[in-house]
């Protein structure tokens, strides 16, 4: 089968930092599906992994955590899934990526792709989809009943990105809070309007003073989807009393002491968890899944895919690497078809 990996981590300008190789199919076992692979989407965790995790010596590395496709086979434990099911999921950071024509995947963090999307547009979504729903619900514990989050707020620092982009709308969706994005462009501040921020600041500047310009209160609920040591500060100040902070980058260094005063909470989301640790809640991800593509079917959310960069090869992946890379992605980049 086709797949795109690499031998040596590099910068993505290296013209072996992604390569176009061929590997042996894989056989599903236990409660795997073999999916053929129709689209996928790219993260800034690609471009970590790739920077930064180099393959054993002589091993081609595969990567990429978000894909579209049809089960083409099942695994002798497989209950969930039949073959000729259309799915889309994330994948698991611990095993080999969805950068290739077929891919094994555990059928618990897998669900059923929204009947109204194209693969590419269903692509866009699992990964920055699990990330929004578990840091919103699971780690902010956030209401899904509107009168029970109704005078309360949350702030989206990154709101544009691929995360932030499904974060806004499952929080205006599904709850009563006031939201509040950054963003640092007219583009990207429209963007984020249109998923349903009530409001957007600019990042750029000091946020605790962009949200006084506004005449907000402090604020209940702030997720943090990059540069959080940069906004450290600020953020201190803004988050309400006894409010919570949740984070999914890798702040070099944050003093988490400024928030003990305000009795404000602090907490990690990683939607690799619950498959790297195999937790007894690990199908958790399989339903939220479900429960997503219910929302887009019904059109409460919608796709975040923002730019198609054609075939799936290992030229196209180093445009989309490199775009990541740049901190100017707008949603969501896929490739479709081998």
């Amino acid at each position: 089968m086709k797949a795109i990996a690499y031998r040596k981590s590099l910068p993505i300008e290296d013209a072996e930092s992604l390569i176009d190789i061929e590997l042996p199919t894989p056989q599903a076992a236990g409660r795997d599906l073999l999916v053929e692979v129709r689209a996928i989407s790219v993260n800034p965790v690609d471009t970590k992994i790739r920077r930064n995790v180099a393959p054993a010596e002589g091993q081609a590395k595969v990567i990429g955590w978000d894909a579209a496709g049809v089960v083409k086979a099942v695994g002798p434990d497989v209950s969930l899934f039949k073959v000729g099911d259309e799915v889309w999921y994330a994948g698991d950071l611990t095993r080999p990526g969805t950068n290739s024509e077929l891919h094994l995947v555990d059928e618990r963090i897998v669900g059923f792709k929204p009947k109204n999307l194209d693969f590419a547009q269903a692509a866009a979504l699992p990964l920055t989809t699990i990330t929004a729903w578990e840091l919103l619900f699971d780690r902010l514990g956030v209401s899904r009943d509107a009168a029970a989050t109704s005078g309360k707020s949350l702030l989206v620092i990154g709101a544009a990105g691929g995360v932030g982009s499904i974060l806004v709308q499952l929080a205006r969706q599904l709850t009563g809070l006031t939201i509040i994005g950054t963003a640092s462009r007219p583009e990207t501040g429209e963007w984020i309007k249109q998923l349903g921020a009530h409001h957007v600041i600019d990042h750029s500047k000091p946020l605790n003073e962009e949200i006084a310009r506004l005449g907000l209160p402090p604020v209940t609920y702030v997720a943090s989807l990059n540069q959080t040591d940069h906004h450290w500060a600020a953020i201190s100040e803004l988050v309400a009393p006894q409010g919570k902070v949740a984070l999914i980058d890798d702040p070099a260094s944050i003093d988490v002491r400024t928030l003990k005063r305000k009795s404000v909470s602090l907490h990690w989301e990683f939607m690799y968890t619950r498959s790297m640790f195999q937790t007894d809640d690990i199908q958790q991800q399989h339903q939220l899944l479900n429960d997503v593509a219910t929302l887009v079917e019904t059109g409460a959310v919608k796709t975040t895919l923002a730019e198609r960069f054609g075939n799936i090869n290992a030229e196209n992946l180093k445009r989309a690497h490199a775009l990541i890379e740049s901190n100017r992605a707008k949603g969501k980049v896929v490739l479709e078809g081998f």
